[in-house]
């Protein structure tokens, strides 16, 4: 029995959940029936009828010969669902906006999900050497400015044992190592990813504690060739008041709507 408050898991959504989270994980790679079925472990008779009913609505497509699959446009409009929805992503966007055009660097906000974060909003700089990114990106939490700001906000003893992905040569890869700079953020106040999650992307994280544990946090994405102290101070000193401003602005759920889990 899956972890869903004593309700037995219904097999067939299951199914259809994992074929999705799939196919979406696959970006621009799309899959062929016999792999989808060899992956996810179902006869290809039955992977065949789900993906037709799949498509049929709209959430799987299929090229002109009926033999590759990718996600479908339904996917986008439930995510876009979802980030209109959320009063958190709502609250924030304004603020990214300020930040954004204080600094002129790319900022962002992500949730944290399992082990990794999600990217819910980005400003992207102007700037011709900027970095890039998208809203529904997944980081490993231990890679990245996002995920070790909200890793911080938690005990040493829920992080995982390692060793961890490696994203490039200066990714955090062992559980010590992660734990001891998680150390430094907590006592600093905001996360810093020199290189650790994308090679000459300097980035640094702020959780927003409008949650306990905090959720989600902001940072400011800055190529290394434009990075200096006197940078990094301005950087801190704008997002550490944008920070402040959106945790003043959040009076509980959120100002009366619906406080979602996650």
């Amino acid at each position: 029995m899956s972890d869903t408050g004593g309700v037995r898991e219904v097999k067939s959504a299951a199914r259809t959940v994992e074929l999705l989270e799939l196919l979406a994980a696959r970006g621009d790679r799309p899959a062929r029936l016999q792999e989808l079925a060899d992956t996810l472990a179902v006869p290809r008779s039955s992977m065949y009828a789900l993906l037709q009913t799949l498509i049929s609505r709209g959430w799987v497509r299929t090229d002109v010969t009926g033999s590759l699959y990718g996600i479908g446009i339904h996917a986008l409009l439930t995510g876009t669902g979802y980030l209109d929805s959320d009063p958190r992503v709502r609250l924030v966007r304004p603020y990214l906006d300020e930040a954004s055009q204080a600094l002129g660097e790319t900022v962002h906000l992500a949730r944290l999900d399992g082990r990794d974060v999600a990217y819910l909003a980005t400003r992207e700089s102007h700037a011709y050497l900027r970095t890039i990114s998208r809203v529904g990106r997944r980081l490993p939490a231990h890679a990245g400015a996002l995920g070790k700001a909200l890793l911080a906000e938690r005990p040493d003893s829920d992080l995982p044992e390692g060793p961890y992905a490696t994203l490039t040569p200066r990714t955090h890869t062992t559980r010590a190592a992660l734990a001891a700079d998680l150390a430094e953020v907590r006592e600093r106040g905001w996360s810093v990813d020199r290189e650790e999650s994308v090679p000459g992307i300097i980035g640094l994280g702020f959780a927003l504690r409008y949650d306990t544990p905090a959720q989600d946090a902001i940072s400011c994405s800055v190529p290394v060739a434009r990075w200096s102290p006197r940078h990094e101070e301005r950087i801190v000193a704008v997002m550490r008041e944008i920070r402040t401003k959106i945790e003043a602005t959040a009076p509980g759920a959120a100002g009366g709507s619906v406080h979602w889990r996650r």
